[in-house]
Order: C-alpha cells, then sequence, then structure tokens
C-alpha cells in the first residue's frame, strides 16, 4: 500500500516550507523514523522523519521547490504506485497552480511525454528560446531544472540567441529568506536611522554584545515604543524584553533570541548568546528560538564599518547596531585624549516611533554604555 507524506503543519502560522534537502532517493528502503527530508522554513530549518516504512518510490517535488502545507512531497510504497491525488497535484490543479505561479512558487508537475519541468522552468525556456526536447533533466525522476534550461538548452541544434551571462545560483534557502524579509521590511517599514558616537572606554570589548544587550533592555523600559509592533491600526506595547542577535553563518545571516534581557545578569546574556551562537552557526537552532524576539542588536565587530544603517527587522518598529570601535582622538575637558570610540545607531519605523524619542533612547542606551 502507496503511503502519501504530504508537508506538515510546522507551527507558528507557517504556511508552506522550502525543501532544502532530501535525505534519501527513489528505490531506497526506509524504516519508520529515518531521517526523511529537511524543510526550510521562514525560521529555520526542520529535519521529518520518515513516517511510514518500505521503499520511496516517487519523490515528487525537487529540492529547492517552495510548496504549501498540505503538498504531497514523496510516496512511500513497495508497488512504486503513486496515489490519484498525487497525479492530480503533480498535474497541477489550474487554481493550486495559478496560485503558486502568483506567489514565485515551483509547484512540482506532470509535463507532457517524456518531459518534466514545472510551470517557472517551462516558462523560462520559453523566454530564452530553448527546446526542452533538447535538454536532459538532471532533478529528481528526470525533471529539467531552471540550471538546466540556463546551461545547456538549444533550439534545433543553435545556441539560443538570449544567453544566459555569467554564473547563476538560484536564490534558495537562508538567503531567500532573508531576500523575502528584508524586502518586506522595506516595502512596509518607512525607516530613519539615528546615529551618535559612544566611548566604550568602561566596557570589557569582549563582552560588548552582552552589554549592549543589558542596556538595551533597560532603555526599553524607559522607551516602551520602541519594544512594540504595529498590528493593523494597533501599535501593541510588549510587556517582554526578548531581544535578537544578529549572527553570520556559512548559510546566511539568522536572528536567535536571547530571552528575558531586562532580568538577566551580563554573565548569564554572555553565557546564553554563546550557546545560540554556537548552536546557529553548526545549523542546530530549534525553531522556538528564532521566533518572537521584540527588539533587535546587531554588532559585525571589526567588519562594521565606522557606522551601519541597519534594517528593521519587522514586525519589530526598531533595531540596534554596534559600528567598529577604535581608538580616536577626543576632545575631554578641554584636552585631546585617545579613547575607543565607536557609534550607535538606531534605525526605527517612523509610522510609530518619533525621531526626539528614538534619539533620546539612544542616548540612553549610550548613557548606560558609558557608565
Amino acid at each position: 500500500m502507496a503511503y502519501e507524506f504530504k508537508l506538515p503543519d510546522l507551527g507558528e502560522g507557517l504556511t508552506e516550507g522550502e525543501v532544502a534537502r532530501w535525505l534519501v532517493s527513489e528505490g531506497q528502503e526506509v524504516a519508520e523514523d529515518d531521517p526523511l527530508v529537511e524543510i526550510q522554513t521562514d525560521k529555520t530549518t526542520v529535519e521529518i522523519p520518515s513516517p511510514a516504512a518500505g521503499v520511496v518510490a516517487r519523490i515528487l517535488v525537487a529540492e529547492g521547490d517552495v510548496v504549501p502545507v498540505g503538498t504531497v512531497l514523496v510516496v512511500i510504497g513497495e508497488d512504486g504506485a503513486v496515489p490519484a491525488a498525487s497525479e492530480g497535484q503533480s498535474q497541477g490543479q489550474s487554481q493550486g497552480q495559478s496560485q503558486g505561479q502568483s506567489q514565485g512558487q515551483s509547484l512540482p508537475v506532470r509535463a507532457e511525454g517524456r518531459i518534466r519541468a514545472t510551470p517557472l522552468v517551462r516558462r523560462l525556456a520559453q523566454e530564452l528560446g530553448v527546446d526542452l526536447e533538447g535538454i536532459e533533466g538532471t532533478g529528481p525522476q528526470g525533471r529539467v531544472t531552471e540550471e538546466d534550461v540556463r546551461r545547456g538548452g538549444t533550439v534545433g541544434g543553435q545556441t539560443p540567441d538570449v544567453a544566459a551571462e555569467g554564473r547563476r545560483e538560484r536564490l534558495r534557502g537562508v538567503r531567500r529568506l532573508v531576500a523575502e524579509h528584508m524586502a518586506r521590511a522595506h516595502q512596509e517599514v518607512p525607516p530613519v536611522t539615528w546615529v551618535e558616537e559612544c566611548d566604550f572606554g568602561t566596557i570589557d570589548l569582549k563582552r560588548l554584545v552582552p552589554t549592549v544587550l543589558k542596556a538595551v533592555a533597560e532603555s526599553l523600559r524607559e522607551f516602551p515604543e520602541l519594544n512594540a509592533r504595529l498590528e493593523g491600526d494597533e501599535i501593541v506595547f510588549l510587556d517582554r524584553y526578548d531581544v535578537g542577535v544578529a549572527v553570520q553563518t556559512d548559510e546566511g545571516l539568522v536572528v536567535p533570541v536571547v530571552r528575558g534581557c531586562d532580568t538577566a545578569g551580563v554573565d548569564e546574556l554572555e553565557a546564553e548568546i554563546s550557546r545560540l551562537a554556537e548552536a546557529a552557526r553548526a545549523g542546530e537552532l530549534k525553531p522556538e528560538e528564532l521566533r518572537g524576539s521584540t527588539f533587535t542588536v546587531t554588532s559585525a565587530g571589526k567588519l562594521g564599518g565606522l557606522l551601519t544603517t541597519p534594517i528593521v527587522n519587522h514586525p519589530e518598529v526598531a533595531i540596534l547596531s554596534v559600528g567598529r570601535v577604535a581608538d580616536r582622538p577626543v576632545v575631554r575637558d578641554g584636552e585631546v585624549a585617545i579613547r575607543p570610540v565607536g557609534t550607535i545607531a538606531v534605525t526605527f519605523d517612523h509610522r510609530v516611533v518619533d525621531g526626539a524619542r528614538a534619539a533620546e533612547f539612544g542616548l540612553a542606551v549610550i548613557r548606560r554604555l558609558e557608565s
């Protein structure tokens, strides 16, 4: 008896997921609870075990494809039969297929004859004047991929008039999610950035980030509109201080959340930031460790440049960044002195936060750091 495995609801209101990596191949024997597939959501990557034992008969969604919850991903069954629902899905019901195309998703389809390609790939082939008959597909079940079309398409044995220029790499995984998230923030949030210098001479720079988190959390208590979010025509003021910390990984930027920054000490914050950063770089963050931040702090250390203008981490309304700290000449008590100086930048959503209040918040953070 064949078993259809559908993309499950992974919670937190998620409606779709990207097949990041298949951990099995067609014809492979799997046991129940064996690793089956890695799914990338807008929060994290989740490894999903096989819900049934048997032979992997058909993989219906290629790596890199984004599909809605409920989509059949794979058929497990020794007879290799594909249930009618899967065939209907792979041929693409008109409504579902149209919706997938309008959202830029590549829904799997069963092509005419022996050519298997998604609507997106077929449209690309048409735009480039590429004959799919002349292409050998490298995707699952011989599916023709976007890369196949760009790399080896021919028309009647001739090179197409429109050639793809340069090396192309599909936007996927964390990079795709970052692109979508940043684009949404840029479209919806009218941002303003306030910048001021800060003397970090009283701070152990090895503990810079936890010290900044503590100063930020204490300052947010004084300026609640920066620890809020905009929902429709209402401003929601949050009574928790869970600060996201931007961490660069090999797969891209992730923002794990440090909970209760207002009540934790610097030592506790340092330990938690270190744990989350290690888990982020190892790809072992839990979904709940990436959810629910109320404010974000980012610092690129020596790579931070003189100053940065960070993008608000939607649906938050503000973000603070720390520029590169370096010895610089400053005037103290009428004399020139050399001090470790950097910049504090606050980008805020001007729909919610007034400029004067954002500046007062930034100065409150600096006052705490300098004292």
